[in-house]
């Protein structure tokens, strides 16, 4: 099996290549009479799309989604709907030197050693051009989740490039889309470009952390043990190409807090509970607790660099290789839209999965 597919009621299953004539997704379990039409899919495509700027990759693809099956007069039927995005500036000749050589840092070396054949155009399957396919499945999540659960907002964004630091006192979540690298900070973006332009002009590229906000998020999703709303948050993000790390709340820096600095306190409010704070980043045992979801993850620098790396061909001799094409010199940039795409899913999924086991009851609470 090649597990091309995500999620328990809302499914998603991606399909296509790099180089090929297209790529797609089919979004299944997806409910009855949702508004949904190939403009509100675009919107979350055109923030992912490459060559958007200087700062990503100068692939000059349009990434206009076609809805093939699913919706009928504008609105969604309950059936599979078929997503499909057509490749239109594949350039394959970049990837000739690199047919029987494996790149250091890609999945080249480890497709061969489990299927003994790669499609090499630009990494086929384990290419980031895969991850258009999931914000279309995520644009689908989106509409549901604006009927139901109109509260809720997903907001991803930028906190650390390399050596750079997202100053939270700065915090402004209007200047997110206002900068090619949403940074939650507009007086910090030239510092940005800066720090970016050097490492491109060095033929290099670097790593980031992204953190998702998942805001108005009802309290109850999630399982106590296996379908842990964490747990398949922690999944999604490291299925995104090139993530090497995933902190819910306060994460790894849990390890240095004390019970007492850790545990967020409790008290009685207007409306129900309320808590003090949120190093749990909103979830408790797996369950949301209406608090505001804070997901965290690192993306390594992305791989494909013109500074020469040592590696191994297919006849195990030793060579020098250079990774020529058009790359991001920060990956992480475009993760950002990905990011928010596939906790749309996740929380779609497990508002879903209540509602078919507990039917939306709660318990009371004073």
């Amino acid at each position: 099996m090649s597990v091309n597919t995500f999620g328990r009621v809302f499914t998603f299953t991606t399909w296509g290549e790099s180089h090929g004539p297209a790529l797609g997704a089919t979004v299944d379990g997806c409910p009855p009479g949702v508004a949904l039409d190939e403009g509100w899919i675009q919107q979350f495509l055109d923030r992912r799309r490459p060559g958007s700027s200087k700062f990503t990759t100068q692939r000059q693809e349009a990434d206009r989604v076609r809805i093939l099956s699913g919706v009928f007069e504008g609105k969604t039927t309950g059936t599979p709907i078929q997503l499909m995005i057509e490749n239109t500036d594949q350039r394959s000749k970049d990837y000739g030197e690199i047919a029987q050589a494996f790149r250091p840092g890609h999945a080249d070396i480890a497709y061969h050693l489990k299927y003994g054949i790669r499609d090499y155009r630009g990494g086929g399957r384990s290419s980031a051009r895969e991850t258009a396919a999931r914000v279309a499945a995520g644009g689908v999540a989106q509409a549901v989740l604006r009927d139901l659960a109109p509260g809720l907002k997903i907001t991803g964004y930028m906190v650390q490039m390399g050596e750079l630091h997202l100053d939270r006192a700065n915090f402004d979540a209007a200047a997110i889309d206002a900068n090619p690298f949403f940074l939650p900070d507009a007086a910090a973006v030239p510092a940005w470009e800066d720090y970016l332009n050097a490492i491109r002009k060095a033929q290099d590229s670097v790593g980031a952390a992204v953190e998702v906000l998942v805001q108005g998020c009802p309290a109850g999703l999630g399982a106590p043990v296996y379908a842990k709303l964490d747990t398949d948050l922690a999944a999604a993000m490291m299925s995104i190409n090139a993530v090497k790390g995933v902190e819910i709340g306060e994460g790894m820096a849990a390890a240095a807090l004390t019970g007492t600095a850790n545990a967020d306190e409790i008290r009685m409010g207007n409306e129900g509970p309320r808590f003090l704070s949120n190093h749990a980043g909103g979830i408790l045992g797996g369950i949301s607790t209406g608090q505001d979801i804070v997901v965290r993850f690192a993306v390594k620098p992305t791989s494909s660099i013109l500074t020469p790396r040592r590696t191994i061909d297919r006849r195990g001799e030793e060579i020098e290789l250079i990774t020529k094409g058009r790359h991001d010199p920060c990956v992480g940039i475009r993760a950002v839209p990905i990011a928010e795409a596939m906790a749309a899913c996740v929380v779609l999924d497990h508002l879903l999965l209540d509602r078919a086991q507990t039917g939306g009851r709660r318990g009371r609470i004073g």
